[in-house]
């Protein structure tokens, strides 16, 4: 499990940011928190994005709960929140902690909108 998510954190960090559009070059684009967020920014990440929308692909035994991090978890709720709002780039803004990828962040049998 930690090797998940040293693995996913690496990811992240190597996924570029696009400011100011939800398609580059026709390309999908993901919204993930920012590995530079602090725990209090990603619960409450996690709090209003699943307030939104239906989180319950993180609960235990589902394909995204694990790793059970929260660096996960809100990349996993701001993304669903971003797509389900059209993947304008303000619906990933998190209070400057959420980072728009062009970059698929699937893993394993989770898989992002």
């Amino acid at each position: 499990m930690a090797k998940a998510a040293i693995a996913l954190f690496f990811l992240l960090l190597s996924l570029i940011s696009v400011c100011n559009s939800s398609i580059v070059n026709g390309q999908k684009t993901w919204c993930v928190a920012k590995p530079s967020s602090d725990q209090a920014a990603l619960l409450n990440n996690i709090n209003y994005a699943c307030s939104q929308v239906d989180c319950r692909i993180l609960q235990k035994g589902c394909p995204c709960s694990s790793p059970d991090s929260l660096i996960n978890h809100a990349s996993i709720a701001m993304n669903l929140y971003y797509q389900s709002r059209g993947r304008n780039h303000w619906n990933c803004y998190f209070g400057n902690s959420g980072l728009i990828v062009i970059s698929d962040p699937s893993y394993g049998n989770c898989i992002y909108e």
